[in-house]
């Protein structure tokens, strides 16, 4: 996949139903998820995110099967740590950003700054394990 990730509410739809599908589908057993939308779209949906590096293709006899290439956790993981560090680039102080996180992670639950101070110790100690 490219460094940077962008998918669409229609990309992320498609993703969803392919994760829960768990198996390589073709455009015809995941339209059924989609009645409003034309067969073709969908297939260019598909073809789309599989372009991306998102998804990979296989041959289903005539047909093209697609399957996601990673959990949902791992693609969102991923697509959140480059925007992340894309803000901490193009941010004068990092502390505004690194601060508004840690606001915003309180807000939504205040168990997760835990969650948070557990994560940081445990990535110090990694990159000081890497330094040895």
């Amino acid at each position: 996949m490219g460094e940077r990730l962008e998918l669409g509410p229609l990309e992320l739809k498609v993703l969803e139903v392919l994760w829960r599908r768990s198996r390589a589908s073709t455009v015809r057993q995941v339209q059924p998820s989609f009645p409003q939308l034309a067969y073709t779209t969908l297939m260019t949906t598909l073809d789309r995110l599989y372009r991306k590096g998102v998804l990979r293709r296989l041959r289903l006899g005539r047909a093209f099967g697609y399957v996601p290439r990673c959990s949902r956790d791992q693609l969102f993981g991923r697509m959140v740590s480059s925007r992340v560090t894309e803000l901490l680039a193009s941010c004068g102080d990092s502390t505004v950003l690194l601060s508004t996180l840690v606001e915003a992670v309180g807000h939504a639950d205040a168990e997760l700054l835990d969650e948070l101070e557990a994560l940081v110790r445990a990535e110090r100690a990694r990159l000081k394990d890497d330094e040895k």
